[in-house]
């Protein structure tokens, strides 16, 4: 039988399945790809919790939907910091980030002209699941490059010690599960 964990996030119950992150730890794989229902009632009670800002930016991750739907609700756009360079980009700008929930380095890419639309204005930084923070870092030194004032750091979930964490505004704590 596949083992579980119950939670409620703004509202809406869901239960995620565990999975094996070593052979001492697993986290709740919390997934808000085709569910409507929670990425709807999220981004109200986030945008409900966060400071003003102008501006929203995720990575290119489960966090897409969230920063869409926050978008669509409060009426201000958003970017996407990109796993890789498209074609698209002329002058990008790359970090690199090592997450908990995948295996190799992950880049992020924000093309220069994404960047100058981020300047002079209050930036919220969006995510589905802050763990060990290494994505939100990563968001964080490009948006470093902008001329501009992070408003603040927010996520559906604060997984583990990212819970303890008085640097971001999150609807839910969700812990780590060891054996």
């Amino acid at each position: 039988m596949e083992k579980t964990y119950m939670i409620t996030a703004a509202g809406c119950e869901r239960e995620l399945p565990l999975c094996p992150v070593n052979e001492h730890m697993d986290i709740a794989a919390f997934i808000m790809f085709g569910d409507v229902e929670i990425t709807v009632a999220c981004a109200k009670a986030l945008l409900e919790r966060c400071p003003a800002f102008d501006i929203l930016i995720t990575a290119e991750s489960k966090g897409i939907p969230l920063a869409y739907e926050m978008s669509r609700q409060s009426g201000k756009p958003y970017l996407v910091a990109r796993k890789g360079k498209k074609l698209y980009m002329s002058d990008p700008l790359t970090v690199e980030d090592k997450s908990i929930t995948t295996e190799a380095v992950q880049r992020l890419v924000l093309d220069r002209k994404d960047l100058e639309k981020m300047n002079g204005k209050r930036v919220l930084i969006v995510d589905d699941v802050i763990s060990t923070g290494g994505s939100l870092h990563a968001l964080e030194t490009l948006v470093s490059h902008a001329d501009c004032e992070v408003a603040a750091c927010a996520a559906v979930l604060a997984e583990g010690d990212a819970a303890q964490r008085s640097d971001i505004i999150f609807l839910e704590p969700l812990p780590l599960f060891f054996h």
